[in-house]
């Protein structure tokens, strides 16, 4: 797998993957209200989430978990489904914020706890504790170190 080291390009593509409106935000960015998903081939899995503010924008490394996080299951509350309009979980796109310390890739975390949830088909998300927070971390380590006994499952 590769692993961001870097900042977000100068220059994206022209194509913007995905748009979708985020009229909470999220936390610690209230007022940036507007998203866009964009993929670079070079960086998948992972994707970059520029939020677009009053004055300003934002990037944040995020990650869609299927397939890369091996049994997590979010669930929402009714009302937090109601919220974005989800009326089946096929409609919703997850979508987990990555931590990424400089220098050390390979301690790279995912938040499980509070992930963006996205309607696909009214593009409307909103960041929440999802309902089995007490299942997940906040910072769910996205590789495991050497020696560790999930990293003996995985190559057995």
């Amino acid at each position: 797998m590769k692993v961001l080291t870097e900042n977000p390009p100068a220059e994206f593509p022209p194509t913007i993957a995905h748009t979708f409106t985020l009229p909470h935000g999220i936390i610690g960015f209230r007022d940036y209200t507007r998203a866009e998903l964009l993929y670079v081939p070079d960086h998948l899995p992972f994707l970059w989430m520029k939020l677009h503010g009053p004055v300003d924008s934002v990037h944040f490394v995020v990650v869609e978990p299927g397939g890369l996080i091996a049994g997590y299951e979010p669930e929402l509350f009714d009302e937090d489904a109601r919220a974005v309009g989800i009326v089946d979980a096929s409609e919703a796109m997850v979508l987990n914020i990555v931590t990424l310390e400089q220098h050390r890739p390979l301690e790279a975390t995912a938040n499980l706890v509070g992930p963006i949830i996205v309607n696909r088909r009214t593009r409307l998300g909103r960041q929440f504790v999802i309902a089995n927070y007490s299942r997940y971390g906040a910072h769910h380590r996205l590789v495991e170190p050497a020696g560790h006994p999930e990293s003996h499952r995985a190559s057995a």
